[in-house]
């Protein structure tokens, strides 16, 4: 049965197999990359996030949202296709303010939204899962003029990889806690085609950032875009 499962339901699964369900203290900082520690911080998403309306596609156990939630008093909702993940997060952070998690897609839930966000953000989330000529659009009519997109994804160098020529997903892999790995759809873009995308979706590119993990050997291992709304 679990074969025939998301992987993201059985990885998921695995870590809360692994993981108690208990309650976390909140990270000091925002993590963009494969590497706690390196890179920015939550200043990415706006000089003041104090009392923000924040969206997150694929929080995952809620680290990041945590994070916001407490140190800048935002209002942070974050969803995650797997309610495996949203049960997690809950019993890690549930306890905070300011703080909502929500199990459903990403698309469906800003298409069902009338909500409008100081920032939307995505770490290893939804953003590179997804059509993206679906759901940048329905990020941009959920942004407020002048606000933030920002979202990280492996970098589609990383390993030695070449990034996509065209606009058709590729064949990525889920690497689960005990190591296996199943096969997903990722679009693997580098920052020019990224900056396409962007701009049809009314999005401007503002910056685009590379860092390197070097565990992972010589390659760049997380592509870090922000974007603004036209």
């Amino acid at each position: 049965m679990l074969a025939q499962a998301s992987p993201w339901y059985v990885h998921a699964l695995q870590r809360t197999t692994a993981t108690p369900a208990e309650p976390l203290s909140v990270p000091a900082r925002m993590e963009w990359t494969t590497r706690p520690g390196s890179g920015p911080g939550a200043e990415i998403l706006a000089p003041d996030l104090r009392r923000k309306r924040l969206l997150e596609l694929g929080c995952g156990p809620g680290h990041n949202a945590a994070h916001l939630a407490t140190r800048y008093g935002a209002h942070v909702t974050g969803v995650d296709l797997v309610g495996l993940q949203v049960r997690r997060a809950r019993s890690h952070y549930g306890r905070l303010n300011n703080l909502t998690f929500v199990a459903g897609h990403a698309l469906h839930y800003l298409q069902a939204s009338d909500e409008r966000f100081d920032a939307i953000y995505s770490v290893f989330g939804a953003i590179g899962l997804v059509a993206h000529e679906l759901l940048l659009l329905a990020i941009t009519q959920h942004l407020k003029p002048g606000c933030t997109l920002a979202f990280s994804v492996p970098h589609p160098q990383r390993g030695g990889r070449r990034p996509s020529t065209d606009d058709r997903p590729g064949r990525d892999y889920v690497t689960l806690p005990d190591r296996t790995r199943l096969p997903i759809a990722r679009w693997e873009f580098d920052a020019e085609r990224w900056e396409k995308h962007l701009g049809r979706a009314g999005l401007w590119l503002a910056s685009a950032q590379e860092f390197h993990d070097a565990r992972h050997g010589l390659w760049p291992t997380t592509l870090l875009i922000t974007a603004r709304k036209l």
